[in-house]
């Protein structure tokens, strides 16, 4: 009989697969005008299961992911909703991440399972969880890194309900924001690459 542990890091490993092939859902405010962001709805069928995940991606200028936020359902051969938070490496682990929407009770997830570039924490997708978030305005997500500080990072709730209750974006509609996501990214390292070469000049200057 396979355990519940084991089968919450098989779900984690499906779930973050549909995630990195729908991953450019949100980027940093400096490119707000060119990239769809907040949250949005994917679905997609992998074997005999039905997946929707309905999520949020934080992203750093360079590309990196901050924090990524998934409500998945799952119907078919498996049936059953997990709300997953996925953060950087390097985090202590037995603090686990702190939810809070708004002022409300903060609630802990623990963590499923850690790849080298992030970690899983999971918890039950109830009804409950999805009301506070629909009537919410703000999510703030805590966890706690190598130091052993907090680092709470907020997410707004709007756009929410619309992506929770409405349908599924078009695969075109994945492609694109993919895309403009890449060229987003691609852009940023070519800035980054300009700075450094006029840092080194004027370093070869002042010699």
């Amino acid at each position: 009989m396979t355990s519940v542990k084991t089968d919450a890091s098989r779900l984690a490993v499906l779930a973050i697969g549909l995630a990195g092939f729908v991953g450019a859902g949100l980027v940093p405010a400096t490119a707000q005008e060119q990239v769809p962001q907040g949250w949005f709805k994917a679905c997609s069928k992998q074997e005999d299961v039905d997946i929707c995940n309905v999520q949020n991606i934080l992203m750093a200028d360079t590309g990196q992911m901050i924090t990524g936020i998934s409500l998945i359902e799952l119907k078919g051969k498996v049936n059953r909703k997990v709300f997953q938070v996925s953060v950087p490496s390097g985090r202590m682990v037995p603090p686990g991440i702190g939810l809070q929407v708004d002022g409300g009770k903060t609630q802990k997830l623990d963590y499923v399972i850690c790849f080298p570039d992030r970690c899983v924490a999971e918890a039950q997708l109830s009804d409950t969880l999805v009301a506070s978030f629909k009537k919410g305005s703000e999510l703030t997500l805590t966890s706690v890194n190598f130091q052993n500080q907090p680092n709470p990072i907020k997410v707004s709730l709007q756009g929410f309900t619309g992506a929770f209750d409405g349908p599924a974006l078009q695969q075109s509609d994945i492609e694109d924001r993919q895309k403009k996501l890449q060229e987003f990214v691609n852009k940023n390292n070519e800035d980054f690459a300009k700075k450094l070469k006029e840092e080194q000049e004027k370093a070869k200057a002042g010699n």
